[in-house]
């Protein structure tokens, strides 16, 4: 009976692995974007945006919207 409980607690172990790995590939992948992005916007036009955490951030979790929101703000002089 041990036996079979482990097994099933090794298979959702396996299972949230899973899970969490394919979200965490999502979130890289965006991340990436928005920070190219930002990269583009800066190289560009030239807009001198730093690369600050609370730029990454944003840029991470918010993907190339998240960039467009940082370069607007920096544009409207309220932020970075």
């Amino acid at each position: 009976m041990i036996e079979l409980g482990m097994l099933l607690l090794l298979i959702a172990v396996l299972i949230g692995l899973i899970v969490i790995l394919k979200s965490l590939r999502t979130f890289v992948v965006n991340a990436l974007i928005g920070l190219f992005v930002l990269y583009l916007a800066n190289a560009a036009a030239g807009l001198g945006i730093g690369y600050d955490w609370p730029v990454v951030l944003i840029c991470a979790f918010g993907g190339a919207l998240g960039a467009l929101m940082v370069i607007a703000l920096h544009i409207m002089g309220w932020a970075f």
